[in-house]
């Protein structure tokens, strides 16, 4: 089921003399003028429409591209030049999922050969049967916006890169004083210095996750992703963390299970021993003991009393892992931004704590270099749980990959 939504004069003109408006012309006029290219193409991907904008950005034609696959039109293509895959293309997904989506980090590859980063919208049309007949694709050429980021990103790098030497030669001087076998202080000097101290050593955290962030965003993150089956590595790890939180009297407690959900995978608490499954997942370890640390941090520092659980679990395509907590919780309002880059829940709270508003940032970028989401459920004043889902790898897949790495380091 398809139709052409404008006719082909592209003439046509819509003046004040008319005595009725034809609403499909002055469509038309309106799509036409606008600096967005809109693009229409039905269920075999063919382009009924296609505006202007969107003919100059791809390179072709409206008469050309009218009645040919869109593929050949709008060639997305990877970081390597690529095209994508049709399970990776949103112009194909959109048909298989029914949903609009919006991918705001797309590359489109001209007719003349140019790679524009845009971000494209594709709305779905369905039809009285609930099935997709057709869609509309609106693209926006984003390289300026794109430069902008990339220059302020190199300023941050750059800033933070010389900011650090001369702030770790204050913190190195600065612990010097407050070392009795090195100098002699009275106790008020030794009470600003200590101030200073910890200032100093804030300031540093700071530049450090600026450089991080900066990194995450233009792909300059150092990741060495490996074989990792969660259920060791979390049990090593929060071995490594417990210390922190007993330091509060907080109880810390592990939870592996495979109790799923169609939306939510929760972790079974209690119950019979059981013989537990092997997640694996392909990460770097090092950039993952830096997320759950980060998240495991943040339930120390915003738990007053009571207890931190971190949780493993999954089905057949996803391991998921969770921290929860019993603390202050967040505001409604503030959880769809909280991954946002220097995002900070403005409450009592967080302003006697402190922080950079950059750790869930980097979290949320560290987690998706592996095709993986992060989010976050919470009520005020009862805690708050954020999961962690991670493409699962099967038994076999898993081994194949572990007899690569072995055959790699073999001399």
């Amino acid at each position: 089921m398809s139709f052409n939504l404008f006719p082909h004069n592209d003439s046509t003109k819509v003046t004040s003399k008319d005595a009725k408006v034809d609403p499909t012309l002055q469509a038309k006029v309106i799509i036409d003028s606008i600096d967005d290219g809109v693009i229409l193409v039905d269920e075999s991907l063919t382009i009924q429409m296609i505006n202007p904008s969107a003919s100059k950005l791809c390179g072709w034609n409206t008469e050309e591209a009218r009645g040919i696959s869109v593929d050949s039109v709008v060639q997305l293509v990877n970081d390597k030049g690529e095209s994508l895959e049709p399970n990776q293309n949103p112009m194909h997904l959109v048909f298989s999922s029914n949903q609009a989506t919006t991918n705001t980090d797309l590359t489109l590859l001209s007719r003349d050969g140019q790679n524009i980063p845009i971000r494209i919208h594709i709305t779905p049309l369905v039809n009285s049967e609930n099935k997709v007949y057709q869609a509309v694709a609106v693209l926006n050429n984003v390289s300026e916006e794109r430069s902008n980021e990339q220059q302020r990103a190199d300023f941050i790098s750059t800033a933070s890169h010389e900011m650090r030497t001369p702030v770790a030669a204050i913190e190195g001087y600065l612990a010097l004083a407050l070392n009795d076998k090195v100098s002699t202080i009275d106790t008020r000097a030794r009470g600003y210095i200590e101030k200073a101290h910890a200032s100093t050593q804030h300031l540093g955290q700071l530049f450090q996750d600026l450089l991080t962030s900066a990194k995450a965003e233009d792909g300059r993150l150092t990741s060495h992703p490996t074989l990792v089956e969660m259920g060791d590595f979390l049990e090593q790890l929060i071995n490594d963390l417990r210390l922190v939180a007993t330091n509060k009297n907080l109880v810390v407690d592990f939870v592996s299970g495979s109790e799923t959900n169609s939306s939510v995978i929760n972790a079974k608490q209690g119950g019979e021993r059981v013989i537990q499954p092997l997640y694996y997942v392909y990460v770097d370890p090092d950039r993952i003991r830096e997320v759950i640390t980060n998240l495991f941090d943040n339930a120390v520092k915003y738990t007053p009393q009571g207890k931190i659980t971190i949780g493993l679990t999954g089905n057949d395509q996803v391991v998921q892992c969770f921290v929860r907590d019993t603390g202050t919780g967040i505001p409604k309002e503030d959880v769809p931004h909280l991954f946002q880059k220097f995002y900070r829940v403005d409450s009592s709270a967080t302003r006697t704590v402190g922080g950079t508003g950059l750790g869930l940032f980097i979290c949320r970028k560290i987690v998706e270099l592996y095709n993986g989401r992060i989010w976050v459920e919470s009520e005020l004043n009862k805690g708050s749980t954020f999961y962690i889902n991670f493409p699962r790898l099967s038994s076999e897949k898993a081994e194949k990959i572990q007899s690569q790495i072995t055959a790699t380091n073999l001399p």
